[in-house]
């Protein structure tokens, strides 16, 4: 990477492929945002399932993502299908406490995946909060402030496959990240593929025939 600077929407950008990232492949579907950002004053959770989590290191902000009804049991529904769980057996309800803790589990990993490429592209770490879940009813909205000094707030829509809409609304220290130094950064790794070269350059095993078995014995007993 040569001398460039990172800005908070750049920062913001990598959030929001990591949620598409991951909701995409944990569901074998297609999740995709806007190619727009929205601008915005303060971060709110809003109807009809809201889910935050504040993280802090190298910068400090705060990540929420409300989604509609329908979209949370969409997403819900084609994970735990994509899990193998039997139709019959899922819930059918937004406020289900299943649908919560499985949406609590997807958010883990969108920061999880968002936070190892923050990691290795900024040269920084970063830590987040237990993401918590909310079922909020159409008459409720709830301020999330998280206390930062220069915040830059902003709003990015998604787009479930069966066009079901969600919001990320995402507020982070105004800050920059310049290169000072040139570096490449890590390659991703893919387990199975290190697995896979790995028993390939691995001598195979000797094995020995009968009659070598029976020499080495009879050699033992003096034969």
């Amino acid at each position: 990477m040569t001398s460039n600077i990172i800005t908070s929407d750049d920062i913001l950008l990598k959030l929001c492929n990591s949620v598409s990232r991951v909701l995409s492949s944990t569901t074998s579907s297609n999740v995709g945002h806007a190619g727009m950002v929205q601008r915005i004053t303060q971060t709110h959770l809003r109807p009809d399932l809201g889910c935050f989590s504040i993280f802090d290191g190298g910068f400090s902000g705060l990540v929420v993502i409300n989604f509609s009804a329908a979209a949370a049991i969409e997403i819900y529904r084609r994970y735990m299908l994509q899990m193998g769980m039997p139709e019959e057996e899922l819930a059918f309800s937004h406020t289900s406490d299943e649908v919560g803790n499985v949406m609590g589990e997807l958010m883990n990993q969108i920061l999880g995946d968002f936070i190892t490429r923050i990691s290795k592209d900024l040269q920084t770490s970063i830590n987040q909060s237990q993401p918590k879940m909310l079922t909020i009813n159409k008459e409720l909205r709830l301020s999330i402030d998280a206390n930062l000094d220069e915040p830059v707030a902003r709003r990015v829509s998604f787009r479930t496959e069966a066009n079901n809409i969600f919001y990320l609304e995402f507020a982070m220290d105004n800050t920059q990240f310049i290169g000072l130094a040139s570096f490449e950064a890590e390659e991703d790794i893919d387990p199975d593929t290190l697995i896979a070269a790995h028993r390939k350059s691995a001598p195979a095993p000797a094995v020995k025939s009968a009659n070598d078995v029976d020499d080495s014995l009879f050699d033992e007993l003096g034969i």
